[in-house]
């Protein structure tokens, strides 16, 4: 029967037999293995028996679950491998569970991305551009603003050189 063996020292004389499909995991004593532990979490962690796979469900825990170094949400612990709740470490051995390769070190959670084929239609749907897209664009409104602002000055200019006229025929 598989169970786990905590290999933190001061911890190290605890385990739990896998005996239910369920068991939960925390400091508090409601429950199946207690670890009264400060960074274990009140409830810190599933373990699920599926026929011969082990499966860890973190739950919400403060400092983290972690199989062999990696933080996870949901993983398969492997015989042999190390299940780390908060600063307590234990280590699955189990009798009749497949035990883990030597190249399978870890067991890595690898999040969904995006797919080829999302790619390739996002590709499809893609803006092209006929000119460099950087090109010094034609703006319409500019160009009203400088015609507005040379009508404007020459106006000015206008005004002012008749008003030098009329002072100057004025004070002859």
């Amino acid at each position: 029967m598989a169970k786990l063996v905590v290999s933190t020292q001061g911890l190290t004389d605890r385990s739990c037999e896998l005996k239910t499909e369920l068991v939960t995991v925390g400091r508090v004593d409601d429950n199946i293995f207690q670890i009264d532990e400060a960074s274990v979490s009140s409830h810190h962690c599933e373990i699920l028996l599926r026929g011969t796979d082990v499966i860890i469900k973190d739950l919400g825990s403060t400092n983290g679950t972690f199989i062999n170094g990696e933080k996870i949400t949901e993983g398969t612990l492997k015989p042999g491998q190390t299940l780390r709740v908060g600063n307590v470490e234990l280590r699955l051995d189990g009798e009749g569970l497949p035990v883990a390769k030597k190249t399978l070190d870890q067991t890595k959670i690898i999040p969904r991305g995006v797919q080829l084929n999302q790619l390739e239609q996002a590709g499809s749907q893609a803006v092209k551009f006929d000119k460099n897209p950087f090109a010094k664009k034609n703006n319409k409104t500019t160009k009203i603003f400088v015609v507005t602002g040379i009508v404007v000055g020459i106006v000015c200019v206008a005004l002012f050189i008749i008003t030098v006229m009329k002072m100057s025929g004025n004070g002859e």
